[in-house]
């Protein structure tokens, strides 16, 4: 037992420590677990040959992973991407297959190993893909969705590809490891090819039928229990059951989670299964990165790693290519094709199944695999590079030519008041000073925000707010007032010091995301700064302490008094924060004054309650009769 708490230790240890160190450098989580990995593994020794056990545990994650994927979707979603599961992660699977196994036959390997070789790397990382994507925002873009296609149909075309490897057996090469896989149970094994067929339709059908009519009777049946640890527990037995029933008829569990999820996509229960599955799946899933990193065999590595190196870098640029060719021919364009082509340029975890289970049928040899392995491995161990290639390098290269290929647009029109910056704050700032005749001019470098604000008949032109020509024809030198609504806190800050050093007379009214901002915005010369959360954070807590019984006069008072107490020290924090060291964001003085503030506030809401107790009429909240 004690053998179990230390490893468990040292893996919590390495994810703990590298994983927030990577997310701070922009790293991402994948490759901070992948280090972990490698640290605890190959580099230092802490773990060992318990690795490839706890991978096949691991791999778990993937299968919740595709269940909480399945329940963002509903069947017509999945109709609608119909075009793309079947086209483009078709043709990726076969062409991928294809050129991959003409490269194996070419040096040398029998064609019955290069096919298998094939099968093998023409899948991608469910796993890795799929929690970068997730992590970066990019599931729902274009190339986001197009990526999913294809790893949806790749986890379908494990199931035929697993059918055809025993067919490929070649004589000479000895079977390794048959007697430790992974299907010791299997209900179809010895059945012929028709009734194999129907045992795979009917647990289909049935995981469609039991989550469609029996998971709303259960999950009520469990609410009325009122123990939330008996929900978690009916959650995973649905996966693990649902995982148990497809790997019975050899199906990837992966995909009879990812049905199962879909079918549940409208289910009541499905945010609190959402809630109660996400932990499990977050820690299976950087647990199984973990043992990536902890697999890799450096004295092979050692021995070949030219070979390695370069095997990895061929399925990178050949599946990048193949990639490539497909996002053009589906009309994927820009960027959205290169995050299509880049986040799927890797082999995947399925490959240590199909190279497990190849050698245990003769397919592959061992020597082979175990190079292969490492080919997978590294393959994946630089994909988290690639997505950080197109976040640093291809996005904004496209941004910038997106901008560029619109010229800035000619100001024929000048006004008092200039608004630099017209999102979801800015655009409320001009539409207030219309609504008072009061002329003004905006500016922005996003296109669509331009072209929205024309539809409503707001004066507003194309360009870049921080360029001081450009604000120099819209009228700055005669201007009166300049809003500052720019979605970009430094760019925001370096405007404001450019307009109060050229342009003093000019008014200043900045938009902070926060405090600190706010205290950056007002030392760079802005006469005035709101912050954009300030006054809805003051509304909420007004309704809050109505809902609480506070008459809604004094609850109005009390916020009012609490504006005053933040005016009253303004100065003092300000000055507090100019004296904090640079990097550091919180200082003892700071925390201080904050305490102070709170003190003063406190006593002036108690003064106010004394002071109007007699005056307000008893008050009841209003009462949720729902």
């Amino acid at each position: 037992m004690t053998d179990y708490f230390v490893q468990a230790f040292i893996y919590l240890v390495a994810a703990v420590i590298a994983v927030p160190l990577a997310r701070r450098f922009g790293l991402g989580s994948v490759l901070g677990y992948l280090v972990a990995g490698v640290v605890i593994g190959p580099m230092t020794g802490l773990v060992g040959q318990e690795t490839v056990t706890l991978q096949h545990f691991a791999e778990f994650g993937v299968v919740m992973m595709l269940f909480l994927v399945g329940m963002e979707l509903d069947p017509k979603s999945l109709w609608a991407m119909r075009n793309r599961l079947l086209g483009l992660g078709g043709l990726q699977v076969t062409l991928t297959a294809a050129i991959a196994t003409g490269f194996a036959w070419s040096l040398g390997m029998a064609w019955q190993t290069a096919v298998a070789v094939g099968f093998l790397f023409s899948l991608s990382s469910t796993a890795i893909v799929l929690q970068t994507l997730t992590e970066k925002g990019l599931v729902k873009t274009e190339g986001g969705q197009s990526a999913f296609s294809v790893l949806l149909f790749q986890d379908i075309a494990v199931i035929p590809m697993l059918a055809v490897i025993p067919l490929l057996a070649v004589s000479g090469i000895s079977a390794i490891g048959a007697e430790r896989g992974h299907s010791s149970l299997s209900l179809v094994e010895n059945l012929p090819g028709w009734a194999h067929g129907l045992a795979v339709v009917g647990a289909i059908v049935l995981v469609i039928v039991c989550g469609h009519y029996l998971s709303r009777p259960l999950f009520r049946y469990v609410v009325q229990s009122g123990m939330r640890e008996v929900f978690t527990a009916t959650s995973l037995m649905l996966i693990i059951g649902i995982a148990a029933l497809m790997s019975l008829v050899n199906l990837s569990p992966a995909l009879g989670a990812f049905l199962a999820g879909v079918v549940l996509a409208n289910s009541e229960f499905r945010h609190e299964l959402e809630a109660n599955i996400e932990p499990f799946k977050g820690l299976l899933l950087g647990l199984f990165f973990i043992t990536v990193g902890a697999g890799i065999n450096f004295g092979v590595l050692a021995e070949s790693w030219h070979t390695v190196l370069l095997l990895a870098l061929a399925v990178i640029i050949g599946k990048a290519l193949i990639l490539v060719g497909l996002a053009f021919a589906f009309g994927i364009r820009s960027s959205e094709g290169w995050l299509f082509s880049l986040g799927l340029a890797q082999a995947g975890e399925f490959g240590f199944v199909l190279l497990t289970y190849s050698t245990q049928n003769r397919v592959i040899p061992a020597d082979t695999a175990q190079m292969l392995s490492l080919v997978v491995a590294l393959s994946m161990f630089l994909t988290p590079l690639l997505f950080i290639v197109y976040d640093r390098v291809v996005l904004p290269r496209y941004q910038k030519a997106s901008n560029e290929e619109v010229e800035p647009d000619e100001i024929e029109e000048q006004a008092p008041v200039i608004v630099a910056g017209v999102g979801r704050f800015g655009q409320i700032v001009c539409r207030l000073l219309r609504a008072n005749n009061i002329p003004s001019v905006a500016l922005d470098h996003a296109l669509e925000q331009i072209e929205n604000l024309r539809r409503i008949q707001l004066t507003s032109y194309f360009g870049d707010a921080t360029r001081i020509q450009l604000l120099e024809t819209a009228g700055i030198a005669e201007a009166r007032l300049l809003v500052v609504a720019i979605d970009d806190r430094d760019r925001a800050v370096r405007l404001v010091r450019h307009v109060k050093q050229l342009y003093p007379a000019v008014w200043v009214l900045a938009r902070a995301f926060d405090r600190g901002h706010g205290y950056e915005l007002r030392e760079a010369g802005a006469d005035d700064v709101v912050s954009e959360t300030y006054y809805s954070a003051l509304e909420l807590g007004g309704d809050a302490l109505t809902a609480m019984g506070v008459h809604p006069e004094r609850a109005r008072r009390m916020t009012q008094s609490f504006v005053a107490s933040e005016k009253a020290h303004e100065d003092q924090l300000f000055n507090a924060w100019r004296n904090i060291e640079e990097g550091i964001h919180f200082s003892p003085r700071y925390g201080e004054l904050f305490m102070k503030l709170d003190e003063s506030l406190g006593h002036a809401m108690r003064e106010d309650a004394r002071r109007i107790e007699d005056e307000a009429p008893a008050w009841t909240p209003p009462r949720n009769n729902g």
